[in-house]
């Protein structure tokens, strides 16, 4: 019997009425391969109305219920591949790498190349292992269209340390980001705390829930305003899955280019989030340490397009 490491359940809502299974979960099921998901069917992981279905093909139902459970992937050999990391600061413990945007932190769901733990395993043979060999180093993760700012262990008491700092919120975070709408003379600054849980319509998505959530905090300060659009510091006190971009929302000013929590932008590749600052101080050597990420090109033509003022916010 295999260690089951994640389960997903979902309802078959009327849209996807008579799409093929497989189709059906490559979609729901968040940077899950094509060809991975056909394995999982395959295998037996994979139940519609608790009777295992191992046909890729078969045509879901309105209303149907799809389990599926996701086994664990510990013998997985993750390559190291030559794909360029722009490296802010790096010592014995840690480094410190401004991600780019469209790159995945870590293998996943079938995903076993071009992740950023592929270019790090190219870079250096010191990664903590505190992950086992699919995460090694990873301490926190960025969404695949988020860009920014990201810390990585190199040994497994930084990567203790330093994880421990993640849950007692001593690492503080601030993104930069790009909204839908303008705020009011008495919103430009705001707190935004509720509980964020899976969106019980749509198991992809995240949501703001009354209850089974869990605590999500967010700070915000407008720095400037064009007709419809707002250029947003957010300093985050948790880390929860798409919390910035789910907290947006709740607020109706969805970030641009969020095709899940907005609406799509044939003209915006990505959401327009990037992790732009980092502080904390540092208990490995007593040091406090800020870093910037700087922003990519495709943030800052969309913001001069607009017209937004950003030029505080270049360079590292």
């Amino acid at each position: 019997m295999e260690n089951i490491r994640e389960n997903f359940d979902f309802i078959v809502s009327q849209e996807f009425n008579g799409t093929r299974l497989d189709k059906y979960l490559s979609e729901q099921i968040e940077e899950a391969t094509r060809s991975y998901i056909e394995k999982l069917i395959d295998k037996g992981f994979v139940k519609i109305n608790e009777k295992c279905i191992t046909k890729n093909g078969r045509k879901l139902k309105t209303d149907e219920k799809v389990e599926v459970a996701i086994p664990e992937e510990e013998n997985v050999d993750i390559e190291a591949e030559n794909i360029p990391l722009d490296i802010v600061y790096e010592c014995d413990d840690f480094i410190v790498i401004n991600k780019k945007y469209g790159m995945v932190v870590h293998p996943a769901y079938g995903n076993y190349s071009g992740t950023l733990v592929n270019a790090l395993l190219f870079y250096t043979n010191n990664l903590s292992s505190v992950n086992g060999n699919i995460r090694p180093g990873i301490i926190h993760r960025l969404d695949k269209d988020t860009s920014g700012l990201i810390v990585v262990a190199k040994n497994n008491f930084a990567h203790a340390k330093l994880a421990s700092m993640f849950i007692d919120k001593t690492i503080h975070k601030t993104y930069l980001c790009i909204v839908k709408g303008n705020f009011s003379e008495q919103n430009l600054t705001g707190r935004i705390e509720n509980l964020i849980g899976r969106d019980p319509k749509d198991r992809k998505k995240m949501t703001v829930v009354e209850q089974n959530g869990k605590l999500a905090i967010s700070n915000y300060r407008v720095v400037d305003q064009v007709e419809s659009f707002s250029l947003v510091e957010v300093a985050i006190e948790t880390g929860r899955t798409h919390q910035i971009r789910v907290h947006m929302k709740s607020i109706n000013h969805p970030i641009l280019g969020d095709a899940v929590y907005g609406t799509e932008d044939k003209n915006i590749k990505r959401q327009m989030l990037h992790a732009y600052k980092l502080e904390f101080l540092n208990p490995l050597d007593g040091k406090e340490y800020s870093f910037k990420g700087k922003l990519f090109d495709d943030f800052i033509e969309t913001a001069k397009k607009l017209k937004l003022n950003i030029e505080g916010y270049y360079g590292k």
